[in-house]
């Protein structure tokens, strides 16, 4: 995993660019970027693929965040930690 391009997908998922950040996403298949991957899903309104990229995170659900935002800050606060 690349902390740095990870953060790069996090920060264009924020700001609404969802076609860049998943274009990030996908190159990686480690946990969170797998997580980030579901989240973008999510974001996009497709339930049954978001919760096959959840299926891959290790502990995540679809069901853990109500608000697609919110659940973005914790994986970018993840990724800085």
């Amino acid at each position: 995993m690349n902390k740095s391009t990870l953060l790069t997908a996090v920060a264009l998922a924020l700001s609404g660019d969802w076609h860049a950040s998943h274009n990030i996403a996908q190159d990686y298949s480690d946990v969170t970027a797998n997580w980030l991957h579901a989240v973008l899903h999510k974001i996009e309104g497709d339930a049954w693929n978001s919760k096959y990229w959840y299926a891959r995170t290790a502990g995540k659900h679809y069901e853990d965040f109500a608000d697609a935002f919110e659940e973005l800050l914790e994986i970018q606060c993840l990724l800085n930690a």
